[in-house]
């Protein structure tokens, strides 16, 4: 039975399951170099965070709940001692946000003993998990990445590159993997090619990670993506394809980075995110003209959008909304009433500039309408005269299945509401959603190779029903 992963959090953003760090290097600082990626990936996961090190002989970690800034200092960082560590960020869409499903994950079984961190959803977990539990394995966590950690270490075959060779044929759905043992990296990316997962050298060593934007923070120079279906080692020596996964179902990678999750200054699939969200915002004003006075961006996901909805449309550019960037993701907070309060204390609106203008307000995306309708709400008491609202993704109608945490099919506006009913509901004066032809314009070379199913519902593969993401917690 094939099962997708569905939380319940509720809040008006889809949010990713975490970002993902690998870093083989001899004579490196590895734990600083773990810790600056991490923290160059906080967007992606801002519940807890963790660090394993490797130096031959054991493997030591750090983890704790909160920012990745919260969690370590330099006393506990000089512990992580080595030449290999992984790390994790998380947003968690399988299981409990706690310290027991904090990641890096552990696993020693058949002799063999591993860290590992992972960013998406495997929907053949609890399959997955009731095996291994028939086989005798001890279950720590709640989360899915647990079941992966275990059946690699479980899996039959007398190296690495036949255990992954059967790990790989049975995990079904979206990860990208960072592993360790003590003295090896390895890296590995389903068959999809759902969530991303990069590459780069660094003096005498690799770094690998979930957006091109942690290279750019430690200093190591991009190589190559990890590919859809391969599992990479890195050892004394080097870099290895030890398995790769025929592409039987094709490529499908999640197009809402591009929309949202990435960071602008990240390059995903080969192709700049900035450069996408500039395209969308330009596609928006040839779909949706409208005469106004000022274009402004939801900060910071649509701003690039913005400043291309403005470019197109000849209409001025500014900034009328302010974030305050020591705020993390409203989606983030574990409760509706405190995400509210969360969306308040983050954005204020410059009254000086809004106020008795047309404004175009360009935003990533409409899950509940929630949000939209408060930053709406904002502009409104700020002074703004008329709110047309432009968003760079479809109306969400599906829910997501591969690593992203959106809410029920019956808790997103556009499943019961048309265009006409959600803008009276966002209190706007228009509202114009881009197009999927648009989309797949704006985010040109990948979009032939994009999943798109929570705007269609056409799964990249068969999916039969949806799971509460606790559900591993109602069988302990």
């Amino acid at each position: 039975m094939q099962i997708g992963f569905s939380g319940k959090k509720d809040g008006d953003i889809p949010h990713d399951k975490c970002g993902v760090v690998g870093v083989y290097s001899p004579n490196g600082d590895i734990s600083k170099i773990t810790f600056l990626a991490l923290y160059a990936l906080q967007h992606r996961g801002q519940e807890s965070a963790g660090i394993a090190t490797g130096d031959g002989v054991n493997i030591k970690s750090h983890l704790g709940m909160g920012l990745v800034s919260q969690v370590f200092n330099e006393s506990n960082l000089s512990d992580l001692t080595g030449h290999v560590s992984i790390g994790h960020t998380r947003y968690s869409t399988t299981g409990s946000s706690n310290i027991q499903n904090a990641q890096p994950c552990f696993s020693s079984n058949s002799g063999a003993e591993i860290a590992l961190a992972h960013n998406g959803n495997v929907i053949n977990a609890l399959e997955l998990r009731n095996e291994l539990l028939d086989w005798g394995i001890k279950f720590k966590s709640s989360a899915d990445s647990e079941v992966i950690a275990h059946l690699v270490t479980s899996a039959p075959g007398e190296n690495w590159q036949d255990r992954f060779s059967y790990v790989m044929r049975r995990l079904q759905g979206a990860f990208s993997l960072t592993l360790m043992t003590k003295d090896s990296l390895i890296a590995a990316r389903d068959n999809l090619g759902v969530r991303p997962l990069c590459i780069g050298t660094i003096d005498d060593g690799y770094v690998v990670a979930s957006e091109t934007c942690a290279l750019d923070h430690v200093g190591a120079k991009y190589l190559r993506d990890v590919e859809p279906g391969e599992v990479i080692l890195i050892d004394e020596t080097g870099l290895s394809t030890i398995y790769q996964q025929p592409l039987t179902n094709g490529v499908a990678h999640c197009v809402f980075e591009h929309i949202y999750i990435a960071r602008s200054d990240s390059v995903i699939n080969d192709r700049l995110v900035y450069k996408s969200r500039m395209a969308m915002g330009r596609e928006l004003a040839v779909e949706h003209p409208v005469e106004a006075d000022l274009v402004i961006g939801v900060p910071d996901s649509a701003t690039a959008a913005a400043v291309g909805y403005a470019q197109q449309s000849g209409i001025p550019y500014g900034e009328g909304l302010i974030k305050n960037r020591y705020v993390g993701r409203t989606f983030i907070l574990p409760e509706q009433h405190l995400r509210d309060i969360g969306v308040r204390r983050k954005l204020n609106p410059l009254n000086e500039v809004i106020r008795d203008k047309r404004l175009v307000v360009v935003d990533d995306s409409i899950v509940r309408g929630t949000t939209g309708a408060q930053v709406v709400a904002l502009l409104r008491k700020g002074g703004a005269k008329e709110i047309h609202l432009r968003i760079c993704a479809p109306p969400f109608k599906h829910p997501c299945y591969f690593g992203v945490d959106l809410p029920s099919r019956r808790d997103m506006i556009a499943s019961n509401r048309d265009v006409a009913e959600i803008c009276d509901f966002m209190g706007a004066d228009s509202l114009g959603y881009l197009t999927i032809p648009a989309l797949k314009k704006a985010v040109k070379n990948v979009s032939s190779k994009s999943c798109m199913a929570c705007f269609t519902g056409n799964y990249p593969i068969p999916v039969q029903l949806e799971m509460d993401k606790f559900a591993f917690e109602k069988t302990q």
